[in-house]
């Protein structure tokens, strides 16, 4: 059986949305807590950066899926989670995105405002995790995505 490019990717695309939301959040946090600039900005960047890698992770990981047949009960309730925790990440992150551009442009990152972003990263980390757990679950328990269920889905 051939597999698709883009599904074949998605074990590797996905570790960079993780790694720059992680990292958004501390530069965030560290940025308004010890009320540094250049951390602020940088966490502006590195979330901008992760929304991007987030789409190609969120396409690849359906194409994954969709490429993927032996499905049952257990192991597609366990991939509704984790797309719909991937959803939400990625759409939460592209809001935390727009938002933080908005504040930035119209120089009002400054007050209670700024500690909403500490619970905004908060909560973006939060659903990264359990994106995460869902999918290494799916990876552990049913294989997905490695190279022993390819060959068992050829046979």
């Amino acid at each position: 059986m051939e597999t698709n490019l883009l599904a074949d990717i998605h074990t590797k695309v996905v570790h960079f949305p993780i790694a720059l939301f992680t990292t958004y959040a501390v530069l965030e946090i560290s940025g308004i807590i010890l009320n540094k600039e250049f951390l602020s900005k940088s966490a502006l960047l590195i979330l901008c950066i992760g929304v991007v890698t987030s789409f190609f992770a969120v396409l690849t990981g359906n194409q994954a899926a969709t490429d993927f047949t032996l499905w049952n009960n257990e192991s597609s309730t366990l991939l509704n989670d984790h797309q719909s925790y991937a959803t939400y990440t990625l759409w939460f992150a592209v809001f935390i995105c727009v938002l933080r551009i908005f504040i930035v442009l119209k120089k009002k990152m400054f007050g209670p405002i700024k500690y909403l972003f500490i619970f905004l990263a908060l909560v973006l980390i939060f659903l990264v995790f359990n994106t995460g757990n869902y999918g290494g679950d799916l990876v552990k328990k049913f294989g997905i995505g490695t190279d022993v269920i390819r060959q068992n889905e050829t046979k």
